[in-house]
């Protein structure tokens, strides 16, 4: 990891725990989707997931992650947690409801643990990339590393 590499929350908290990563700053490459952004990292789109955030029937709220070139099919999210319907929420309630900004929005550091989901092609690697904590910055760590910080389940989300 290079020096003078502005350290987000994200990270901290990975380090507290003491749990391996690496980061990346896409920041000066001008990507703004999680496509580009994936491009820009020179990884494959399968393997760089996107945090959202959801509000179930319930008004209970929940985090998938879910690959960056793909969408979250509601209705088999909404059923892998249990809810009847589930809807994106408005990006104005990302901010004071998780501590993120749209585009920099991470599973790690919320100001609550939701339950959280992730898609089950990222079984298929060994390691995923995320958000940061903030535009600009990917961190990539391994699913056990992330188990470690992040009370996950595993389900088919993505379309």
């Amino acid at each position: 990891m290079k020096k003078n590499v502005d350290k987000t929350n994200v990270m901290r908290i990975l380090e507290q725990h003491k749990i391996p990563y690496t980061s990346h700053n896409y920041g000066d490459t001008g990507a703004i989707s999680g496509v580009e952004v994936a491009d820009a990292l020179g990884e494959d789109p399968n393997q760089v997931f996107k945090t959202l955030v959801t509000i179930g029937h319930s008004k209970n709220y929940y985090v998938f992650m879910i690959p960056v070139h793909k969408e979250l099919n509601l209705k088999s999210a909404a059923k892998a947690v249990g809810e009847k319907s589930i809807e994106m929420i408005k990006s104005k309630e990302l901010l004071p409801l998780t501590g993120y900004i749209h585009g920099g929005c991470s599973p790690i550091g919320m100001k609550k643990q939701f339950k959280t989901v992730m898609d089950s092609s990222g079984l298929s690697f060994d390691t995923i990339y995320f958000s940061g904590g903030k535009i600009g910055f990917q961190v990539q760590v391994s699913l056990e590393d992330l188990k470690k910080v992040v009370r996950y389940e595993v389900a088919e989300v993505a379309e």
